[in-house]
């Protein structure tokens, strides 16, 4: 297995430490050539909360944790120096972090308690450049219109819930789930492009 997967023919501007493949969509969306660095992650589906932290101090500790094992992962196997982007996107409710479900139980639950209900998406992005980290925050205000159990039956057995935060997709089917929104749709995504631009234009990358 390659250390890296390139998603572009063209020279890459930055590593993505991200598997994920809206990040690389929205990247891609702005004009950044990347590569991806498929750095191995902490078991489980999410990291654990550390006793005492809150949700939005988890966030960003988690998004710098990931690009300070990418940065070190960079290093280990001499690749070149380019700037390294890592994001992580929390779905919070009344201050508890719902995660990405475990199995459909796990995904039904977790869709019951945001039915109805207004919740907070908080993304942050670091970005790893020379010998300093940048960091940004993007908190989006979502809800969530009321759901029927067979609508949540029904998204389910789709498949979209499993290996997002909040056990949703903005972007896919559970799009027609969502009545409000006020901040960022990318940072819901996953990276928001914004905030991503600003820091990657501060790391010296020309941002189309």
């Amino acid at each position: 297995m390659t250390d890296t997967a390139a998603t572009q023919a063209s020279p890459a501007h930055l590593y993505l430490a991200s598997a994920s493949p809206r990040r690389r969509e929205l990247l891609t969306q702005i004009g950044l050539a990347h590569e991806v660095l498929l750095v191995p992650a902490p078991p489980g589906e999410d990291e654990p909360q550390h006793p005492g932290e809150s949700a939005a101090d988890y966030v960003q500790r988690t998004a710098r944790d990931k690009a300070l094992r990418g940065r070190d992962w960079m290093r280990d196997r001499d690749l070149p120096r380019l700037p390294l982007l890592a994001a992580d996107t929390t779905v919070i409710l009344a201050g508890l972090v719902l995660g990405k479900p475990v199995d459909r139980d796990d995904a039904a639950r977790i869709l019951r308690t945001l039915s109805g209900a207004a919740h907070e998406v908080r993304t942050a992005v670091a970005v790893w450049t020379g010998d300093q980290l940048l960091e940004a925050v993007s908190i989006t205000e979502v809800r969530m219109r009321a759901l029927t159990d067979d609508e949540i039956g029904r998204y389910c057995d789709s498949g979209e819930p499993f290996g997002k935060a909040g056990a949703y997709g903005i972007q896919g089917l559970a799009g027609a789930f969502i009545s409000h929104i006020a901040g960022s749709y990318t940072g819901v995504m996953g990276l928001p492009v914004f905030e991503t631009a600003n820091l990657l234009r501060a790391a010296g990358i020309q941002v189309p």
